[in-house]
């Protein structure tokens, strides 16, 4: 028996399960998910191997012929890679209860979370590490994030509150410090891009911050972008690499990563690791 045939008689029964809901208005659970599709740059053979059902039953559920378990709706979900919060929107647009909560992070059950930020933050010393959300705000750093901070004149006590997208895009802020910032702003931006598709608020944002010069040029990629930050001493050269939190339950843990700056060569390392010896007692 296909699949499709499967979810139709299901469906077919006098009586629906009792974790369906009544269907929400607007767009529908298979429009949300051939949206998503081709935003993914999938065909519908290419996600229906992925996610294990018949090319042809995709195609039902995206048309609205046929209406997906939850079991198959969080198989597809799964192969597009679908943030929580999406995943969320789809099963209500599909009449199911969402399936996933939102925590605020000071939430009792968050405790563990935090343990292990704080953790990897300060093991990161003495390369700067930084919490984002979603919306690319900054929500804890370590102490060498606050010492690179100040080393271009940003006082370290405001970087927790700072907008990481708004002060690389905006002028006056950390980008104008960057020896490639058309480069970090192009980078940045394309990525946030691609989040606020399924972010409103950071779309609204975009919407607000300057588009970079470099996304109207063409820039011939490199295998490895560095951050090059200038300060009063000379400049310094950063990779960037990303944590994130595996197999998240809850939207909050999803959206939060940790951004590490690692010194790219010698005399950064150098520099960091004397500013972090060298710190203020107060910050210690």
């Amino acid at each position: 028996m296909d699949d499709a045939h499967k979810d139709g008689q299901s469906q077919s029964m006098n009586n629906p399960p009792l974790h369906r809901l009544n269907p929400t208005p607007g767009i529908s659970a298979g429009q949300h998910l051939k949206r998503l599709r081709r935003q993914a740059g999938l065909s519908q053979l290419d996600l229906s191997h992925l996610a294990g059902v018949s090319q042809r039953y995709l195609s039902c559920v995206e048309t609205g012929r046929a209406n997906a378990s939850p079991v198959t709706l969080h198989a597809i979900l799964s192969a597009l890679d679908t943030p929580l919060e999406h995943c969320n929107a789809v099963f209500l647009a599909a009449g199911y209860a969402p399936r996933y909560g939102v925590s605020p992070l000071d939430a009792p059950a968050l405790k563990m979370l935090h343990a292990a930020i704080e953790h990897i933050l300060q093991a990161n010393n003495p390369a700067p590490a930084v919490v984002i959300d979603s919306n690319w705000d900054i929500t804890a750093a370590n102490a060498s994030a606050g010492l690179l901070f100040s080393m271009v004149g940003v006082a370290a006590e405001t970087i927790s509150g700072f907008n990481l997208l708004e002060t690389l895009l905006s002028p006056g802020g950390l980008g104008d410090h960057l020896a490639n910032a058309q480069e970090i702003r192009a980078v940045a931006w394309q990525r946030a891009s691609r989040e606020a598709i399924s972010n409103p608020k950071l779309g609204l944002l975009l919407k607000e911050l300057p588009v970079p010069d470099a996304l109207q040029q063409d820039v011939n990629p490199t295998p490895l972008l560095l951050t090059r930050v200038n300060t009063a001493h000379g400049e310094l050269r950063f990779l960037s690499t990303f944590t994130t939190f595996g197999m998240p339950q809850d939207i909050t843990v999803e959206s939060l990563r940790i951004e590490h700056l690692i010194p790219a060569d010698p005399e950064t390392w150098k520099r960091m690791n004397t500013a972090f010896e060298q710190r203020p007692l107060a910050q210690r």
